[in-house]
Formats: C-alpha cells, sequence, structure tokens
C-alpha cells in the first residue's frame, strides 16, 4: 500500500478532494495498482512554520 504525504498551505475540503482524487488516480495508473490501494496524507503547514533561507513564509513581500 504505498503512502503520498503533501505538505503545503492550508486548503479547503474541496480543494483536498480534488488533490486527493487527482493524485490518487494518476499513482494508480503508474503503478499498476487499485486506486483503492493508494493512501493520501495532507499535512497542512501554517507560513509561520516555514522560512526560505532566513527569512518565515509569512515575513515574504
Amino acid at each position: 500500500m504505498p503512502v503520498i504525504t503533501i505538505e503545503g498551505p492550508k486548503l479547503t475540503k474541496q480543494q483536498k478532494e480534488e488533490l486527493v482524487k487527482t493524485i490518487a488516480e494518476s499513482a494508480s495508473k503508474i503503478m499498476g495498482l487499485p486506486v483503492e490501494a493508494i493512501v493520501t496524507i495532507i499535512r497542512e503547514v501554517e507560513a509561520e512554520n516555514v522560512g526560505t533561507g532566513n527569512i518565515l513564509l509569512c515575513n515574504r513581500k
């Protein structure tokens, strides 16, 4: 059972549904597995918890 983890910004339920559907269907096709075998985990990360270089994302202009 493949597990796909996505880390990114906060999403709406509709965006999560579309993302999970698209990724699971693509992974299923590429791996030759039934779509039900694909597990997708979405981790929402607040901009204040991510930095690029020496700046937090929430402070970027």
